[in-house]
Formats: C-alpha cells, sequence, structure tokens
C-alpha cells in the first residue's frame, strides 16, 4: 500500500490556518508602524508600553485600534488553529469543513479589516458571531467524528 498524502480537504484547511496566521503577521507588522510613530510623536519612552494597559487614552485611536485588533487575533483564534489541526489529525477533513475553516477565516480578515479602520462595533459584533458560527460547525463535526473513532 503506497502513501497517498493527505486530501484536498485537508490541505485546504492547513492553508486557511496559514492564512490566519498569515493576517496575524500583517496586523502585527501593522500594529508596529501605527503603534511606533504615535508614541513617538506623543512623547513616550518605549519602557512606557511595558504595560500596554497604560498606553490607553494616550496613543490615537487608529494606533489603539490596530493593537487591540491584533490582540483579538491572539485569543479565539487559538481555538481554530487547535480545532483545525486536530481534524486533519484525525483524517477527519471533508469538503464542509473545509468551506467552514475558510468561512471563518474570511470573516477574521473581514472582522479585523473593519476593526482597524471604521471601527464600526455592529458590523464587528455581527463579524464575529458568524466567526463562532462557522467554527461551531468545525467543532461539533470534529468532536463527532472524534467520538466515532
Amino acid at each position: 500500500m503506497t502513501y497517498a498524502g493527505p486530501s484536498t480537504d485537508a490541505v485546504s484547511m492547513l492553508l486557511s490556518v496559514f492564512a490566519l496566521a498569515a493576517l496575524t503577521a500583517l496586523m502585527m507588522l501593522w500594529m508596529y508602524a501605527t503603534r511606533l510613530p504615535a508614541m513617538q510623536r506623543a512623547g513616550l519612552e518605549p519602557q512606557a508600553a511595558a504595560h500596554t494597559a497604560s498606553l490607553t487614552g494616550k496613543l490615537p485611536a487608529s494606533a489603539e485600534r490596530v493593537a487591540d485588533n491584533y490582540n483579538h487575533l491572539t485569543e479565539a483564534p487559538t481555538v481554530f488553529y487547535a480545532v483545525a489541526l486536530a481534524i486533519v489529525a484525525l483524517g477527519a477533513a471533508d469538503q464542509l469543513h473545509a468551506v467552514c475553516a475558510w468561512a471563518y477565516v474570511g470573516l477574521r480578515f473581514a472582522h479585523s479589516l473593519v476593526q482597524a479602520t471604521v471601527n464600526r462595533v455592529a458590523v464587528r459584533f455581527v463579524l464575529f458571531t458568524l466567526s463562532w458560527a462557522a467554527l461551531t460547525v468545525i467543532i461539533l463535526r470534529g468532536s463527532a467524528k472524534a467520538l466515532s473513532l
């Protein structure tokens, strides 16, 4: 018997993981590109960021929004990373899992763009809720597959 490699759906899920990680890296770069110049303009030394909460209100909202979004990308998406990788490891990746994974990533991209620019909370809330709906489908289907093994 020969090993055929991962399925197309598994590869698609892995690519969605890399895409979300790339978004996080992009937001980190955007955060530094806005925060560092804003700190200089505000006359703040780097040590002032030892506790980032102490920067609140001292920097322009445009810099704070990008930093907030970067922080958000290190919170809820960690569940996505773990579950997506577990599904691939179980050999449970299928077309619905892949579609939901890309929906999750697309919604997180949209959420990041909204938060870092216009910051409309009602729009962010809808995008966040829809992303969790896609993630919930992935979690429930992956759990069912794991329980059936």
